[in-house]
Formats: structure tokens, C-alpha cells, sequence
């Protein structure tokens, strides 16, 4: 009998181990990574890029969009959209933060997107708890 459930039990180790490890394995898709604490490099990084989808990985489920002062409470997938259009209509070529703040659960961040012939400032709202930091708001609006 012993040696019955020792043979089930190591035929099943693999499938144990797996099922055990599956949540720690990050989805390239839809799950942003926080590279050295500060949520807001990868984030600047995508947004000077113009990249809106690995960006979009950073959405809430539901997020505002102010952008020229149309204001959209948007799913992720309109949100995504919308900043994409934007990024088509104005190439970034430079993206950098100018200031942070906030303590968890919200931080924010504020910076200036340089489109080559035009600068924006960019504001961020971040829920950074519980688990993984989600952008709640983005504010874009032309400097003077």
C-alpha cells in the first residue's frame, strides 16, 4: 500500500510542481513588470516608446483618459485604443518624469512627452496596492 501512493505521488510531482510554480510565471501579455521598485520606469519607458500595448499591460480595469480635456472613464481595451490614437497622431520621441510623489496605495507622477515639434505634460495616477500597480488615471494636455 505504501508503495502505491509513493508511485501516485511521484507520478503527480510534476504535475504538483507545475500547478505550484504557474502563478509565479508572468503573462507577457497582460502582466506589467516593476523593474527595481520605481513603477514609474517601466511606464516611462513605454510611453517613450509610444508602445500603447506592453503600456496598456499597466491599465486598471477601468481607468480615466483626459486628454486635451476630453475626459473617458474607459475599460482597459477603449483605453488602450485611445492611447494608441494618440501615440499615431503624435510620435514620441522623448519621454522623461519630472516629478513623483504620493505614498502607497497612490503615487503619481508627473512628465513631459516631446513629440519633436510639440511638448505635452503627462500625468499618472498609480494604485500601487494590493499586488500589481495599475494606472487609474493618465492626463494629457499641450504645454504653453
Amino acid at each position: 500500500m505504501k508503495r502505491f501512493f509513493g508511485n501516485i505521488i511521484l507520478s503527480l510531482s510534476p504535475i504538483i510542481l507545475w500547478a505550484m510554480l504557474y502563478p509565479a510565471v508572468p503573462s507577457q501579455t497582460r502582466t506589467p513588470q516593476n523593474s527595481g521598485g520605481d513603477v514609474f520606469i517601466p511606464i516611462a519607458k513605454y510611453i517613450q516608446k509610444g508602445d500603447s500595448d506592453r503600456l496598456s499591460a499597466w491599465f486598471a480595469e477601468n481607468l480615466e483618459i483626459e486628454i486635451f480635456g476630453n475626459k473617458n472613464e474607459c475599460s482597459r481595451t477603449q483605453a488602450t485604443q485611445i492611447i494608441k490614437n494618440f501615440f499615431s497622431q503624435h510620435t514620441p520621441k522623448t519621454f522623461s518624469v519630472i516629478h513623483k510623489s504620493g505614498n502607497p496605495p497612490m503615487k503619481y507622477a508627473i512628465g513631459n512627452l516631446n513629440t519633436g515639434s510639440e511638448v505635452f505634460r503627462v500625468v499618472l495616477l498609480v494604485r500601487t496596492n494590493p499586488g500589481t500597480p495599475q494606472i487609474l488615471r493618465i492626463r494629457i494636455e499641450k504645454t504653453s
